[in-house]
């Protein structure tokens, strides 16, 4: 825009510069003959028209953290500071966590290189750029490695969302070991960092769904320095000024959010805490032990959780073998204006131009705005919390907007926020309404079993915000495509008003993932009322604001303390509904989670109760078969799921029945099959009626 003003501007447009602005030498009797003149009347006309947009130019690699050693020189840089490899392609956007670090140490005086998946055949890739005076760090990405090649039915996916256009094999198989690997190689001497999810959630002793086997913790295979978990922009920044300082890396033992190895002779002697304030070290249960006993293993995931609250957490040592790992408490959270600065950083919100393909991943963010991060759900099947803490860290006000006024000035924004969000929709500063209680709470979910006393729960600081950002100049539509945590929607009327009349493209994503109580306490969510009476409001908001619109709810099967029966009364739930569900996650037990440790050893980690959990890859087929049971190809599944539990009453033409039979009576022809098969692929991705994800028209 300001590029259109200033080609107006030089045109003649602006007052006084014009032929026919007021106030101008030609104004009067003169402009009259001007009109006269075709000469004259053409440059009008031409004046008249609205000037093109002028497309600005994609950014050069110079406006990028430096990836060659070429791109170095170009800045007069004969040495890297810091050299960060990067399991994802580069992209400078915030939502990316390489670039978010890189950009964070380069505004405090840092040089800082990105190597983005290198080969690991060779370490010469990795070394392109010399080795770095302080540190490397070595990040996965943005997702596990394992879970970003493999689905939970073990299958390798067809797409990896953070490479070029999509492909896959671009990085290893537990990425933050190999590249460690390679850094020791191309590095002789120089401290290797681990960071990222991978690193964060696999720091401890920890289940391997994809090798079914118990791993020792991710910083003793990679043989790394010192592992950086959770939101690392405290913990390194702390790191590179004493590496700055002169400081050796084996000095650097006592900064929050790291973790390092203690050899044997360094460990034994520690005295374990006795209570909560005496700030002594937990003493988890042994690698050895979780290996062999599943009730160490659930024991250690339950005392681990009870010490990720920055407020009264207490270090944790865990022993493997002769050596032992300790964990400094976890980082303080960011304050308000360090989250505006992180943000505020110069960010060209685009792929490096190396690249001859889009990047899926940034195609889904390019537009979209993060307001805070955080939460404090305790989902057991979520690590969230553990990688980004229970207490939310908002950005001011003034710094979402003028990430907005940045987003405007991209070629292809065409006024459309495509999320304006975080991990949850509404819980920008939801926080306890006191900081000395919150620092000395214990408890592992602010929500369940129900919302506490002590936390605020007023949305108004969102609604204002929302509102500002809609009236931003250039914005035309702002979208809400994260979650919303409906128990707590539910408490603020104006805001799911506001979300139904202005935020909701026709569907909103929203997550009951259950209706059986048992199954909805393990995994640490509301009860299903809960749900209805949001799914009712939403659809009166909705109603009010003349608009037809829908939630897409999302479900998971095969989740710890699901069974068929369980499974059978939810699908039984949404055929009362109408509801025909295509957001279906199958359950992935991935590392750190406590239904992972569910998973791995048929208890509660908090309670010791047993849990019946599906551990065969067919009962997740069948479960989530029941899930889809109007899907005509699933009702063979359907139907051997309904056979195994008993309810062969399910299986018919009768009103209640979820499945036709294969033959016989009621059976639907080869003809029918295929024009239901057809048309189910028609429908894919359509709205559903009030609280649904599909909308059931006619058939069973």
């Amino acid at each position: 825009m300001e590029a259109a003003r200033g080609v107006r501007r030089r045109a003649g447009a602006g007052r006084g510069t014009g032929p026919l602005a007021v106030g101008s030498p030609v104004h009067g009797r003169r402009a009259t003959r001007l009109l006269r003149s075709p000469t004259a009347v053409a440059q009008i006309v031409q004046l008249g028209k609205k000037k093109k947009k002028r497309r600005g130019r994609a950014p050069s690699a110079s406006a990028f953290l430096p990836t060659t050693r070429e791109e170095m020189e170009a800045r007069g840089w004969d040495e890297l500071d810091v050299l960060l490899v990067n399991g994802d392609a580069y992209v400078d956007h915030p939502a990316f966590g390489a670039a978010l670090i890189g950009r964070f140490l380069e505004g405090r005086g840092y040089r800082v290189g990105i190597v983005s998946q290198p080969r690991w055949d060779t370490p010469e890739d990795v070394a392109r750029m010399g080795a770095p005076r302080l540190f490397v760090g070595i990040t996965a990405g943005n997702l596990d490695s394992m879970l970003n090649k493999l689905t939970a039915q073990k299958k390798v996916r067809s797409e990896d969302q953070y490479s070029p256009g999509g492909r896959t094999g671009m990085r290893p198989n537990r990425a933050s070991i190999v590249y460690a690997n390679l850094c020791r190689q191309a590095f002789d001497g120089v401290p290797i960092v681990l960071g990222g999810i991978e690193a964060s959630l696999r720091r401890i002793a920890h289940y391997d769904y994809w090798s079914d086997a118990i791993r020792r913790s991710i910083l003793l295979d990679a043989k790394a320095d010192l592992l950086i978990f959770g939101m690392g922009e405290r913990p390194v920044w702390e790191v590179a000024d004493r590496l700055a300082a002169g400081e050796p890396i084996e000095a650097l033992r006592d900064v929050r959010g790291t973790a390092h190895v203690l050899r044997k002779g360094e460990w034994e002697h520690l005295e374990p805490s006795r209570f909560v304030r005496d700030r002594k070290p937990v003493l988890l249960p042994s690698y050895d032990e979780v290996k062999a006993d599943r009730a160490a293993f659930s024991r250690m995931s339950g005392a681990f959780q009870k010490e990720t609250n920055p407020g009264n957490a207490r270090p944790l040592l865990q022993a493997h073998g002769h050596e032992a790992v300790y964990f400094n408490p976890p980082a303080e959270p960011l304050t308000t204006e360090l989250m505006d600065e992180l943000y505020d950083l110069p960010f060209q919100r685009a792929a490096h131009p190396s690249y001859d393909a889009p990047i899926p991943a940034f195609d889904t963010v390019k537009h979209s705005i993060v307001t805070m991060r955080g939460c404090f759900g305790g989902c057991s099947f979520c690590s969230i919390t553990e990688h980004e803490g229970r207490v939310i860290q908002s950005r001011s006000a003034e710094s979402v907007l003028r990430e907005v006024r940045a987003l405007r000035r991209m070629d292809d924004f065409r006024g459309v926020i495509s999320d304006v969000g975080g991990p949850t929709a509404n819980m920008y500063q939801l926080r306890c309404k006191s900081e000395k209680i919150e620092k000395a709470c214990r408890k592992l979910s602010c929500v369940h079993p129900g919302v506490c006393e002590n936390l605020q729960t007023d949305h108004g600081p969102l609604v204002d915000l929302l509102r500002r950002v809609r009236a931003e100049k250039g914005v035309r539509k702002v979208f809400i495509a994260s979650g919303v945590r409906y128990d707590l929607a539910e408490r603020s009327p104006e805001f799911v008003e506001e979300l139904a009349e202005h935020h909701t493209g026709g569907q909103l994503s929203v997550a009951p993932e259950h209706v059986d109580d048992d199954v909805l306490d393990k995994m640490k969510k509301p009860g299903v009322e809960s749900y209805d009476r949001f799914a009712e409001m939403f659809a009166c908001a909705s109603e009010k604001t003349g608009k037809e619109q829908h939630l897409v709810p999302y479900y998971i099967s095969g989740h710890p303390g699901s069974t068929l029966e369980s499974m059978i009364d939810l699908a039984l739930y949404l055929k009362k509904k109408g509801l025909r569900p295509r957001q279906v996650q199958d359950f992935i037990p991935t590392p750190m989670s406590m239904a992972t440790s569910m998973y791995v050893t048929g208890r509660d980690p908090f309670t010791q109760e047993p849990v019946y959990t599906a551990k065969s890859l067919r009962e997740k087929k069948l479960q989530k078969a029941l899930l889809q049971y109007w899907d005509v190809s699933q009702h063979h599944l359907a139907r051997e799921a309904l056979k195994k539990a008993g309810r062969h009453d399910l299986i018919g033409s009768g009103e209640r029945c979820l499945v036709p039979p294969e033959t016989g009576k009621g059976a639907l022809s080869i003809h029918e099959k295929r024009r239901r098969a057809g048309r189910s692929k028609q429908r894919k991705g359509r709205l559903g009626r009030r609280g649904a994800g599909g909308r059931r028209r006619g058939g069973r």
